[in-house]
């Protein structure tokens, strides 16, 4: 998980990357053109994208979420799990790439019940004492069984949105904290979501009934699990277990540890890493051909 990491060990990867990440997160806000008209951006490659912040109604409050999708035409559905730093600028920037590629994109504040996005400017904030003072009583209103009631409203509003296309499946992705909460979305809403993506996940394996990992015969998605190296380090035996959980299922699951450390697919993270990034997104976009 990323609060398992020192705060030591961020400030050495951002002195190493620090033109690197700059320049990442550059490549990705360069890529669009603001419009004309406001809440429309021109994609690279010409595709006109529509965007607005949403606000939808739980049973506990109200979710602040950022909307993105092409500006013509039906797409299918995707939730979107931030990581522990939350809904900020850099998971936009995500999120707005994903739809560039024929996408409704709903990227969600999983911490709605205690405060609106962005709780924090930057991931690396996290790893400040202000950051982690702030964060971590907000990370203890994220319960296993509040994500997958959040999820059913957020499958139920894409539902109702008229860029999303209804025939097609739903897609689930997170990072981080948001990795499992890919699995719990598709054990919630079998009939809808068809395709999960976990990066650089936590907590995707335990003994627990609700784990994760014990999760998957309950779904009806396809897989992808892309581990960070480091995390591969610390526990290697998770990949084989959600390999024999994803058999014992009968779910498909690529499972792979990429040559990136945890956060790697961040563009504001301290060990963001472009070419591992762009393969992971690669082989999401493979993913999500199966919606």
């Amino acid at each position: 998980m990323c609060d398992d990491f020192t705060l030591e060990a961020d400030k050495a990867a951002l002195s190493r990357r620090k033109f690197g990440i700059m320049g990442g997160a550059a490549v990705v806000t360069a890529g669009y053109a603001t419009a004309a008209q406001a809440g429309f951006r021109i994609a690279k490659g010409g595709v006109a994208l529509t965007e607005r912040m949403v606000e939808i109604p739980t049973p506990d409050g109200i979710c602040d979420a950022f909307f993105v999708h092409p500006a013509k035409g039906k797409h299918p559905g995707v939730i979107f799990w931030p990581d522990i730093g939350g809904l900020r600028d850099a998971k936009k920037q995500m999120a707005r790439r994903l739809a560039a590629q024929g996408f409704a994109v709903i990227a969600v504040n999983q911490y709605y019940r205690a405060g609106k996005s962005p709780v924090l400017a930057s991931f690396s904030e996290w790893r400040t004492p202000e950051g982690q003072a702030k964060l971590k009583p907000m990370i203890a209103t994220v319960t296993a069984e509040g994500v997958s009631l959040d999820s059913k409203v957020f499958v139920a509003w894409l539902d109702l949105q008229k860029a999303v296309d209804k025939k097609r499946g739903i897609g689930s992705e997170g990072y981080c904290m948001g990795g499992p909460f890919t699995v719990r979305t598709a054990a919630a809403n079998p009939g809808r979501v068809r395709a999960a993506a976990s990066f650089h996940g936590g907590g995707l394996v335990g003994d627990k009934p609700d784990s994760p990992s014990k999760l998957l015969a309950k779904t009806k998605a396809s897989y992808l699990f892309a581990i960070a190296r480091n995390d591969d380090a610390r526990s290697p035996r998770d990949k084989d277990a959600l390999k024999e959980a994803a058999a014992k299922a009968g779910r498909p699951a690529e499972i792979e540890v990429y040559a990136g450390d945890h956060g790697w697919t961040v563009p504001d993270s301290p060990v963001y890493d472009k070419a591992a990034a762009d393969h992971a997104f690669e082989r999401l976009l493979a993913l999500y051909e199966k919606l």
